[in-house]
């Protein structure tokens, strides 16, 4: 009898899953980034991203397409920082591309232009 019970609480179970809907492919936001989310994938074009200025703080955050994200500061030095999490940001500039990793997924992140830092 328990045998039974058991069979009709996984087919339950079962039914309630197949009707999840799955993650989006690309994440919900008016601006997006190449990013590589997790080892041994590529990039695409499917992170958002957040842009704001409060402060004299540069802040960031990008969104993945499965509700993960990261938050990022651009501190005094022009140096892109993580602002949550243990995970350090480690950046390579590549033009005007800011190559940035935060634990094991990477974005490929457009620069802007600050108005409060000089021309070189």
């Amino acid at each position: 009898m328990r045998g039974a019970g058991f069979v009709a609480l996984a087919l339950l179970l079962g039914a309630c899953s197949k009707g999840a809907a799955p993650p989006p492919k690309v994440a919900e936001g008016a601006e997006h980034v190449e990013c590589a989310l997790g080892p041994g994938t590529g990039f695409a074009k499917n992170c958002a991203i957040e842009r704001s200025h409060e402060g004299g703080i540069y802040r960031m955050i990008v969104r993945n397409p499965d509700g993960g994200f990261h938050r990022l500061e651009v501190d005094a030095n022009n140096v892109i920082v993580a602002s949550d999490g243990a995970d350090a940001a480690q950046v390579v500039l590549n033009g005007t591309v800011a190559e940035v990793t935060v634990g094991e997924d990477r974005y490929r992140i457009p620069l802007e232009r600050r108005a409060d830092v000089p021309n070189p």
